[in-house]
């Protein structure tokens, strides 16, 4: 009977249906293979059904391994969310901060983490970082208790706060000869070699949100995965790309990268941080979301560049 089920199995079951993997799930338990089947096993037992079904490399959950992975997941939740509030209750604000951003955020919240786990060492830390789906995915699914990303996601319901300013801009090098330009158009950006982020990304969403409300066609020279790669190539004088100006920022200190004299040209969006409205916010996270409200921006200083020289 399921009541013979322990907390070890209802998270060792969390894990693979939240992973699709039973290696993967070892790795994140820092369990043994055979450990975490011997696991399942039980819980099998103890429902009295299969839970899991091998497909390809991977496993799958049953009908009845998706009922219970659901209630494992939620009975988890509540646990911790008890242990979090009565240590709260003793004066212990600690416990696990869970967060999640998109990539480019990973330049402004470092900042404020480590304000905050300094003044509450007990404080420990899961930060993910990814892409936009993959952050909100992992909301939904209450893998984080915050998310940091440029704009709400619509495809879940959320609880969403504006924190700082988050400028995007068209960059490029301060030798590119788009700079010699006294004015450009978005139009005249049509022939540029553009560098862009993946679909995903929200600086992609962004750009092709521009030059669509622009009425222009965005032809994309090439499609990269990270904003370091990005930063690379149009330091060499390789094209032009449209990146946060806060993943920027050491380049625009040390001359490397400068704004297109585009009109407009940085757009400035916000910041926001949330959670999922269907969940509790844990102690913890609660004080980390208002610290960062109070904190962010000013944790996180924008470097603005100079304006570059243009050629006699």
């Amino acid at each position: 009977m399921l009541k013979t089920a322990t907390f070890r199995q209802l998270k060792t079951l969390h894990t693979v249906a939240t992973l699709g993997s039973v290696s993967r799930a070892a790795e994140e338990l820092h369990l043994t293979q055979p450990a975490i089947s011997v696991q399942i096993r039980m819980l099998e037992e103890s429902a009295g059904a299969p839970l899991l079904q091998r497909v390809g490399r991977g496993v799958q959950l049953t009908s009845a391994g998706e009922v219970l992975a659901r209630y494992a997941s939620e009975i988890l939740d509540l646990w911790t969310q008890a242990v979090d509030e009565v240590g709260a209750l003793r004066g212990e604000l600690g416990g696990m901060l869970r967060i999640g951003a998109i990539t480019t955020s990973e330049y402004l919240i470092p900042p404020v983490l480590v304000e905050f786990t300094e003044r509450r060492p007990s404080v420990k830390v899961k930060f993910k970082v990814g892409k936009r789906d993959e952050i909100v995915r992992m909301l939904a699914t209450h893998e984080i208790d915050l998310a940091v990303m440029g704009s709400p996601p619509r495809e879940i319901r959320t609880v969403y706060t504006p924190f700082a300013k988050h400028p995007m801009a068209f960059v490029a090098s301060p030798s590119h000869p788009l700079m010699k330009r006294k004015r450009l158009s978005l139009k005249d950006l049509e022939s540029a070699n553009l560098l862009v982020r993946e679909h995903g990304a929200g600086t992609r969403s962004a750009i092709e949100s521009l030059f669509r409300l622009g009425g222009c066609k965005l032809h994309i020279g090439s499609e990269l995965s990270s904003n370091e790669a990005i930063k690379q190539l149009v330091k060499a004088g390789l094209g032009v790309a449209f990146l946060s100006m806060h993943a920027c920022a050491l380049e625009f200190q040390a001359g490397l990268l400068a704004l297109l004299p585009l009109p407009g040209n940085p757009i400035e969006k916000d910041w926001f941080v949330m959670h999922a409205s269907d969940k509790r916010l844990p102690p913890v996270a609660a004080l980390f979301r208002d610290f960062l409200v109070q904190r962010g921006a000013a944790a996180a200083p924008l470097v603005r560049p100079s304006a570059p020289r243009r050629a006699a």
